[in-house]
This record gives structure tokens, sequence and C-alpha cells, in this order.
């Protein structure tokens, strides 16, 4: 499937798939909006920059991945989720973790976004400093995001903010989030580099050879 086709299919599930579950979650409409927003945001994106800057089909795979993870998150919180209970009680946790599966997939998905962007639209070249900065671009978005948590939490009642948070007592939450966000970049790049090299082929020719140190 190329061109538009892909993208808008993918949209197109996405939409259905937002219709049934915010209408019909179970720990309300707001903290599902919350969870999933950046993944909306990240839609409105990619579809007013398509026209001019298409993405390759692998980036539109992996944000469809990344939004599913956000609405099973936002659907029963992610400190409800069923799959996070299932772990829990097959690996003897202390508490459902299904929140470290989001903040993974914070940094494994969009790792990928970012490097498509600044190898097309910047000088910089595929190397360790490429891998250092786009590991500096996730951290940072991921501690960016635990502030907007904590803002969030603050505006809401006590309760909706503790669903949101989702830290489950755990003081070092914020950290170990932050945490997960860098480990799903590292393991992103790892496994995803070669393959986004070979999308950006196809998609804009040729690569310059520029994998120096």
């Amino acid at each position: 499937m190329s061109g538009p086709k892909l993208p808008l299919t993918l949209a197109a599930v996405l939409f259905v798939v937002f219709a049934i579950t915010l209408f019909t979650t179970p720990e309300g409409k707001l903290n599902w909006l919350l969870e999933v927003g950046p993944g909306l945001v990240g839609m409105v994106a990619l579809a007013l920059t398509y026209k001019r800057f298409p993405m390759t089909p692998l980036v539109y795979v992996m944000v469809f991945i990344h939004i599913c993870i956000l609405v099973y998150g936002g659907f029963y919180t992610y400190a409800k989720a069923p799959l996070g209970d299932w772990a829990r009680e097959a690996f003897g946790w202390s508490r459902n973790n299904y929140d470290k599966v989001g903040h993974f997939a914070f940094g494994f998905f969009p790792v990928i976004i970012v490097r498509e962007v600044l190898l097309r639209r910047t000088k910089l070249e595929r190397n360790a400093w490429l891998v250092f900065i786009l590991l500096n671009v996730i951290l940072g978005f991921a501690a960016l995001y635990e502030l907007f948590e904590w803002a969030a939490a603050l505006m809401l009642d006590p309760a909706g903010g503790d669903a949101f948070l989702g830290t489950q007592g755990d003081v070092w939450d914020a950290q170990s989030d932050m945490l997960y966000a860098g480990i799903g970049a590292t393991l992103g790049l790892v496994l995803f580099s070669r393959a986004h090299d070979r999308a950006l082929t196809k998609l804009i020719g040729p690569l310059p050879d520029r994998l120096t140190a």
C-alpha cells in the first residue's frame, strides 16, 4: 500500500477506535482525552504537513501502533489496564505497570519520527552524534510530558489527577517513566535504524554514505 492510501486507511481505523472507546470508557471522557490527546495532536500534525512533507510508511505504522497503546491506557486508565493487571499477577509485581509500556512507547516510536525529520531537514549525519541528539530529544520530551502531567493533576480534582498520573504510590514514578522512554528510544534506534534508512531511500532516493563516527 503506497501513497496516501496507507495513512488514510490507518486514520480511518483509528477514528473508529476513537469513537468506540471515547463513548464507552468506564473512567470518564476527560481522562481519555488527556491520555489520547498527544496522539490526536500528532495525527493532526501529520495530516497538515502531508502534502509538503509526506513521511515514510514505517512512520505512519509506528504512529498507528503508538496511538493504539495510548487509547488502551486512556480507556481503562494506566493504573487499571487489564494487561497490566495480568502481568502483575503473572510476574508477582506490586503494581500495575502498563504505564511503563506507555512510556517505553513514548521513546520507541517517536524517536524514528524525529530521526526522519532531522535527516531530511537538517545537515546532521547518520553517526553517533545523531544518536546522541535523538536520545536527548526524547528524554527532553519525556521530562516535558512529566511536567505536563504534574500541571494537569494540579488542575484536576485529586481523584482525577491521580488517575491521570497513575503513580500508584511510587515516589519515583516520574523518574522511572523518563528512564523507560530513554530505553524505548535506544531500542527503537537499534531495531529500526536500518529499516528506516531503507524506507527513506524508497521515499526520497539514495541516502548519502554518512555513517562516519
